[in-house]
């Protein structure tokens, strides 16, 4: 039985439904990240699982238990807000021990249980500081420890890394990762960054406008995308109205902007229907062996790689090539573009395109 069940879960504001109607599950140990753009419920989602926020219908169940009833300061949720809410007046060992002080647990346990969170986070070292002379790391991992200390049957992070700096961010998301395996505590975490999601988690829940998009591993959400939402907000996509013409046990055949596909075999029935393509699946190659040919408009340099903008008869696509130390195609310079059929993504057609 999943440990954390979502059931149906809809939260409105008057006439203005934050979530609709959520369901989705959470194993024991998994970590699991709730992926949207602001205003899509994630938060929401986050706060009514606390107990902040009441449904306005559906079920909570943790552990087999419903949280209907169960006020929030009950429910044993260690939580990890964007700002951290950590007491400036205390010091840090004070700040990790606050939350067992008010479960009633002192002398030789507190201590142990303190000295084992500041341990699992490195901090031990640290444990009389005061948070102000503290840098923005280490003010993380100290609410952290705080939520770990007491044991929680579920962490809840509130977007916990976005106050940190790009490089400091990226090295947190290891190490974030490292002690929540440490710990085994299953872990809900809320964020709009997509390469955060897919670095941490065991599984990603994409949401928009309040409803579920998808819920898969970061690999299979960025790869096999069900919408054209979800190809889109996870990374950068090549996306392009076709039409599927047909689909056979061994691929499909489509036409977009006068050019016809090959694609692997779709579930959709021939008609309206949206193409993906990921700019780092597609090649730059010779006339002959080309799919489609375009002009660069624009060439920006990543250090890693370059993204090219190409302007094709199907529409503008952005390449990425891996930085060889060679100059890349130069602007206003005529490609040709190849990639593998099965690299295509045949998705959905967007609300009102017609076949």
């Amino acid at each position: 039985m999943a440990f954390l069940v979502l059931d149906g879960l809809t939260k409105t504001y008057g006439e203005v439904r934050a979530v609709d109607s959520l369901s989705c599950t959470v194993e024991k140990g998994e970590f699991v990240s709730l992926l949207g753009p602001s205003g899509c419920g994630k938060t929401t989602t986050l706060q009514m699982i606390a107990g902040f926020e009441t449904p306005t219908s559906g079920r909570i169940e943790l552990a087999g238990r419903n949280l209907a009833s169960i006020p929030a300061r009950q429910r044993g949720l260690g939580i990890v807000f964007q700002t951290y809410a950590l007491f400036m007046h205390m010091t840090v060992r004070e700040n990790v021990s606050f939350g067992l002080e008010m479960r009633k647990v002192s002398g030789r346990e507190l201590k142990t249980r303190v000295d084992r969170a500041l341990e699992m986070v490195h901090l031990g070292a640290l444990a009389d500081r005061y948070p102000r002379a503290m840098s923005g790391g280490q003010r993380q991992r100290v609410a952290l420890a705080r939520a770990l200390v007491i044991e929680p049957e579920l962490l809840l992070l509130d977007e916990p890394l976005s106050n940190l700096d790009a490089k400091l961010r990226e090295e947190m998301q290891l190490e974030l990762r490292r002690i929540q395996r440490e710990a085994g505590v299953t872990t809900v975490m809320v964020t709009h960054d997509q390469s955060e999601a897919l670095a941490m988690s065991d599984r990603v829940v994409v949401m928009n406008g309040g409803r579920l998009q998808q819920v898969d591993s970061p690999f299979d959400v960025y790869e096999t995308p069900k919408s054209s939402f979800v190809s889109t907000f996870l990374g950068k996509s090549n996306n392009f109205a076709a039409r599927l013409e047909s689909t056979t046990d061994t691929g499909s055949v489509l036409t977009s902007g006068g050019i016809t596909l090959s694609g692997p075999r779709a579930s959709l029935l021939p008609g309206a229907a949206e193409i993906a393509i990921r700019p780092e699946r597609i090649e730059l190659t010779g006339p002959e062996q080309g799919i489609v040919s375009g002009t660069v408009r624009e060439r920006i340099f990543l250090g890693a790689q370059w993204m090219l903008a190409i302007e094709t008869a199907m529409g503008e696509f952005l390449v990425a090539r891996r930085n060889s130390g060679n100059r890349e195609a130069d602007i206003g310079d005529t490609v040709h573009l190849v990639w593998a059929p099965q690299d295509l993504r045949i998705l959905p057609a967007k609300e009102g395109a017609r076949s």
